[in-house]
């Protein structure tokens, strides 16, 4: 018998065979209904015969009673079965599962497939930074899902390419430049002590800060002069002498003004390397970064070859756009009337680069879902200007995060710092878990700090990781960190007691099995955890297609509870046979091995100890 083939495929192709043999009739997988047995029946795998009633013209419990009699005689991994209605309950023998045992401990990366150089390229966008301040919240919700989901991508074959698009040019950006000439007397990150990212930010808190003084002040003499409320405000905004100052740094900007480049050039410095230790604490990386400042006049280049081409029209104003109304939308600018670009336009210039970058099959961008009309329409732009991939372009929408206190306001200076929230989660976790670490014998300093990281950050990740994606979610610190119930510690700290037992065991001179002989007893328990087991690889494959990380998430979840009801039900080293201690022993060590695999899916890690 092939065991490299799953036991639902093994048991699928027997009941095409079936079909064939008792009906004459030729059926497709989808026609062959199987799904995991009830607790309260016997079996492992249940066939459900109803669609195939049609076929063979007779009652549902004689259909699965013929069925069930030609699986037990033709198919291996079939020992037994019973009818119930219309079910056919199918009971695996026990070598089929210690059969499948041994596969998933010969296979180090099981239920993940690898790649190859003929693999599809993906190509995913995440992260999206302004350099006017630093990361928060909202920030490591999307460097999450993005790292993850590149991670859950090459596990299913596909080569990946993680990009970033970094903002760094703007209005905003010289709101935070302005602000510094005016306020900074100099400072600079090794002065102040301050990460640049967040140096940065104070200036862009600063430039509010003024700019809503000078509002306040110049409404309060408009409407002394005869102006309503709601005039005198639009005026006050678009004459407060910090904006318009900022706007001429802009076009300074723009015409590239030595001065200001040069001033832009160190300051994004500053921020580069403050974003570098947020991504490294984070765990997250990129494999290229492309830059609005150089990617905006390569999209206004792809807009102007549309126009000339008829895909695109001006207008009187010399604006630029795009009719949409045949796809059901309206019009959408490109170029504005003074020739300067939108961000639809930078999109389509990041994605010209990219494409001359690299041969992508299939492009992801992970932006929240507030933007879900921009990549309908860059979707429909990509694709008119020949990009094979437009059409077909991902964006995969996610929720934003929410606080108890509200949502978070970067120009007030009120967000969730990303750097003091990873400091705090680390905190936690030294905190909740001291106990259990200072019980572990001979661990030192540095070792308790280091547990400490893998644990907050894991609370950090797994929290927001098992969310799906699509939906808006409140983020609660001290919940996350809970060593119980559905949490990143809880699956953790059962890693790590995993680990332990096998130490135990080596320490007692048990050896750890590497392969079972099929005859080895099991019980249902043990059938139901190898059974968990097995159904890694259709979790992995199907995370894949729904672009899920909380798929992953929840299955390490259940795998999890559903080994320390094992664990509590079935002794391990004082199992009461030697077979069955060798059994329950590679058990928990593929339990353990395939947390692991399942959390580096989530980019999350697992202690030894803990």
């Amino acid at each position: 018998m092939n065991t490299k083939i799953n036991i639902s495929q093994q048991i699928v192709a027997a009941a095409q065979a079936a079909v064939k043999n008792l009906y004459g009739e030729t059926v497709g997988e989808q026609m062959i209904s199987l799904q995991k047995t009830r607790s309260d029946f016997e079996g492992s795998l249940t066939l459900v015969v109803f669609p195939l009633l049609k076929i063979s013209r007779k009652k549902p419990e004689d259909t699965a009673q013929e069925i069930g009699e030609y699986l037990k005689a033709n198919c291996e991994a079939v020992a037994d079965f019973n009818v119930v209605k219309g079910f056919l309950n199918l009971v695996v023998n026990n070598s089929t599962w210690i059969n499948m045992l041994n596969d998933i401990e010969s296979d180090e990366r099981f239920g993940m497939k690898q790649s190859t150089d003929n693999s599809p390229l993906v190509m995913i966008e995440y992260s999206s930074p302004n350099t006017n301040k630093p990361l928060h919240l909202g920030h490591v919700r999307n460097n999450l899902l993005g790292w993850s989901l590149a991670k859950i991508m090459e596990a299913n074959g596909n080569r990946v390419v993680k990009t970033n698009i970094v903002n760094d040019r703007g209005i905003h950006i010289c709101k935070s430049m302005l602000a510094w000439q005016k306020w900074g007397n100099g400072e600079t990150p090794e002065s102040s002590g301050k990460k640049g990212d967040h140096l940065i930010g104070d200036y862009y808190v600063a430039f509010d800060k003024h700019y809503r003084e000078e509002i306040k002040q110049l409404q309060k003499q408009f409407k002394e002069e005869g102006l309503d409320d709601e005039t005198a405000e639009k005026r006050a905004k678009d004459e407060a002498p910090l904006m318009q100052e900022a706007r001429e740094m802009l076009v300074r900007w723009e015409q590239n003004d030595p001065e200001v480049r040069g001033l832009w050039e160190r300051m994004n410095e500053w921020v580069y390397a403050g974003f570098d230790e947020t991504y490294k604490a984070l765990g997250v990386g990129f494999d290229k970064i492309y830059y609005e400042s150089q990617t905006y006049l390569e999209g206004k280049k792809k807009v102007e070859e549309g126009l000339e081409k008829g895909i695109f029209f001006r207008k009187d104003d010399g604006s630029v756009w795009a009719d949409l109304a045949a796809d059901g939308l309206d019009q959408k600018l490109l170029l504005r009337a003074d020739g300067t670009s939108v961000y639809m336009t930078q999109d389509i210039g990041t994605a010209d680069m990219r494409f001359r970058d690299y041969p992508i099959d299939k492009m992801i961008y992970v932006v929240g879902n507030e933007q879900n009309y921009h990549f309908q329409v860059l979707s429909i732009l990509l694709d008119r200007l020949g990009y094979k991939w437009g059409k077909e372009l991902v964006h995969f929408s996610y929720g934003m995060v929410e606080l108890p206190n509200g949502k978070m306001k970067s120009r007030e200076g009120t967000v969730v710092d990303a750097d003091e929230l990873i400091a705090s989660m680390i905190d936690n976790a030294r905190t909740m878990s001291q106990d259990k670490v200072n019980k572990i014998e001979g661990i030192s300093q540095e070792e308790a700090q280091e547990i400490a990281r893998i644990v907050g950050m894991g609370a950090l990740k797994y929290f927001i990781l098992k969310v799906d994606a699509r939906k808006n979610m409140l983020f609660n610190p001290e919940e996350s960190i809970d060593f119980n119930g559905n949490t990143g510690p809880f699956i953790q700290y059962t890693h790590a007691r995993i680990r332990s037992i096998l130490r135990k065991a080596e320490a007692q001179g048990i050896a750890i099995p590497t392969t079972l002989d099929g005859n080895m007893p099991l019980n249902q328990r043990e059938i139901d955890l190898i059974q968990k087991l097995n159904e890694f690889g259709s979790v992995v494959a199907q995370a894949g297609k729904d672009y899920s990380p909380s798929g992953i998430a929840n299955y390490c979840y259940e795998l999890t509870k559903q080994f320390n009801q094992f664990y509590h039900d079935c002794s391990i080293l004082n199992a009461d046979s030697t077979d069955e201690r060798t059994v329950r022993l590679m058990l928990a060590k593929n339990v353990a091995k395939v947390i692991k695999n399942g959390m580096s899916l989530l980019g999350i890690e697992v202690p030894e100890r803990m």
